[in-house]
């Protein structure tokens, strides 16, 4: 069969309008994947401007306000900080809600799930639908549109959202109802921020007794201990890599608080997740909470009187000061 000239076979899909607020570390690559995917994108102006200026360049309109954005928008992406956040973006006096028409909402954030549960419930008496979608992964995949995402939704309307978090993401599980999205990303952030603790308290015992961070990694690396979050870690142990993980030990700590809360919710005891808690709590009272996650090897090492930074390396072997 011939087709006429300019054919395309099939339907036409009309994607809908997205609003984007939040272009940090993760939100940039995600809404740069957006609009390089063909999604109409309009952002959220900040004082930040590079990321801004970046995504209108490519085609992106630019708001002021989270209502303005919303009249805009059909489709809105948070990815802001946590809990508070989210619902001053909605139902703050300029918020998402005082545009007064039915959105779905896809919160990125890393929340409090009773909170998610709670502003879903709000949000459905005025025709608007939230869904939990938390991320996995760095900013790099982020970038790339390769990170994992956790949806927590009706499965009608996670299977309408797909596309759209397929456009940044390669791997999209659908949790469950909402806020399991919420409730699956804190025990995932609970063990990857687990294993931050563990490796800083391990690092500085062996520098007290003399077994060098490179010594260390030539154990660990490749064996069954081994993993994603442990190779980005160790960029900052033993290159110094400034950026191998970019995320600060004061979100570390939010989420760790929120796990916290989560669990006396439910009435679980958890001991190892308040000791996790208080070496973050830590890090952030002694000065450090814009820095990043494995910085905390550093503080952990500082003190206990030993150092893992070779260039301060002391006379002993393991680097003590």
């Amino acid at each position: 069969m011939t087709w006429a000239a300019g054919y395309t076979e099939g339907p036409v899909v009309t994607k809908e309008r997205i609003g984007f607020i939040g272009l940090g570390h993760m939100g940039h690559g995600m809404a740069k994947n957006l609009i390089e995917k063909g999604w109409p994108l309009t952002v959220l102006g900040h004082r930040r401007r590079e990321p801004i200026e970046d995504l209108k360049a490519r085609g992106a309109t630019e708001a002021t306000t989270p209502k303005q954005l919303a009249q805009m928008s059909e489709v809105i992406i948070l990815c802001v900080t946590g809990s508070a956040e989210v619902q001053e973006t909605i139902q703050g006096s300029d918020g998402l809600a005082a545009a007064e028409r039915p959105l779905t909402i896809i919160d990125c954030s890393t929340s409090d799930p009773s909170v998610t549960i709670k502003l879903a419930e709000d949000l459905s008496r005025s025709g608007s639908v939230l869904v939990d979608a938390p991320l996995g992964r760095t900013p790099a995949d982020a970038q790339a549109g390769t990170l994992d995402v956790m949806v927590g939704g009706d499965a009608p309307i996670v299977e309408k959202v797909r596309p759209i978090l397929e456009a940044f993401a390669s791997r999209v599980v659908h949790t469950g109802p909402t806020g399991t999205g919420h409730t699956m990303k804190l025990l995932n952030n609970f063990l990857s921020m687990g294993y931050a603790a563990l490796y800083a308290e391990a690092l500085a015992l062996g520098a007290k007794a003399g077994v060098e961070p490179r010594l260390f990694d030539a154990v660990i690396r490749g064996g069954r201990m081994d993993c994603g979050f442990y190779q980005t870690y160790f960029k900052w142990v033993l290159d110094r890599d400034p950026t191998a993980h970019k995320f600060s030990l004061r979100n570390a700590l939010k989420d760790m608080t929120y796990l916290a809360s989560f669990a006396q919710s439910v009435g679980l005891a958890n001991p190892i997740g308040s000791s996790v808690r208080n070496s973050f709590a830590t890090a952030v009272g002694t000065g450090h909470g814009d820095e990043y996650v494995p910085r905390l090897s550093d503080i952990v090492a500082g003190l206990n009187g030993v150092s893992l930074d070779p260039a301060l390396k002391g006379p002993n072997g393991g680097g003590g000061t």
